[in-house]
């Protein structure tokens, strides 16, 4: 008697592929920007990024990630995956970043859209792009702003 063990492999090599395509997102239970007692745009608790807007429903995409910091006092690049169509996520950070303390510097809506901030000594920048599969690919890249420095002429 001989045993087929062609099933039991085709299903533990799906099993593992499909868990590993959910450790790309990690799935954080972000709901609209809510306010805080002042009135003033907050995020939930637990979460590190309560400087910035997060789209409810958006999924981080880990594996592109990279965040030194926490709170309102961290530099990197953190993406995510967006339901919002490109259009509707483009008027989601126009509007809701500065509601965050953001000034806007220059925003260019296009297949690629870019909107760039500055707070403080930090600069902000929102990169958004339709996916393939639907919803919008966000990438907020923040970084130190800076110094003014004296001019030095290279001889």
């Amino acid at each position: 008697m001989r045993i087929n063990y062609a099933p039991l492999i085709v299903t533990a090599v799906l099993s593992f592929i499909l868990s590993a395509c959910s450790l790309d997102a990690v799935n954080f239970p972000f709901t609209d920007v809510a306010k805080d007692q002042g009135g003033r745009p907050n995020q939930p608790a637990f979460t590190d990024f309560q400087d910035i807007p997060i789209p409810a429903g958006a999924q981080v995409i880990t594996d592109r990630s990279l965040v030194l910091g926490v709170r309102d006092a961290w530099i990197g690049r953190l993406v995510l995956k967006s339901k919002l169509n490109v259009i509707t996520a483009f008027h989601f950070f126009k509007k809701r970043t500065t509601e965050f303390g953001w000034q806007e510097i220059t925003s260019v809506r296009s297949a690629i859209s870019i909107l760039s901030y500055t707070k403080g000594e930090r600069v902000l920048t929102v990169q958004i792009q339709s996916q393939a599969w639907g919803g919008a690919e966000v990438s907020l890249t923040v970084s130190p702003r800076r110094a003014d420095t004296p001019d030095t002429q290279i001889r």
